[in-house]
């Protein structure tokens, strides 16, 4: 019985897990504690790159204060990044 093909297998299993699925959930980890975090009066950025700041926001939706004062409603899903000053 031959064992390095299996070896090469689980190898390529550890690779991948290392690679590729455990950053992702990292990065999703984060997304999630950012999206957690946010409050009225920080400045986001959209996923489509609006900027603005928070007037209101809920459990799902955010709504967004831009140019003169116009409010917008995004899904909370939506905000991409808090903007630091």
């Amino acid at each position: 019985m031959e064992l390095a093909p299996l070896l090469s297998i689980v190898l390529m299993i550890v690779v991948f897990y290392f690679f590729l699925i455990r950053p992702q959930q990292k990065r999703q980890k984060q997304v999630r504690e950012m999206h957690s975090s946010l409050q009225r009066g920080d400045k986001i950025v959209t996923i489509g790159g609006l900027h603005g700041t928070i007037d209101a926001i809920d459990e799902d939706t955010v709504i967004l204060l831009v140019n003169d004062n116009r409010k917008l409603t995004f899904d909370r899903a939506s905000v991409r990044d808090i903007v630091k000053d």
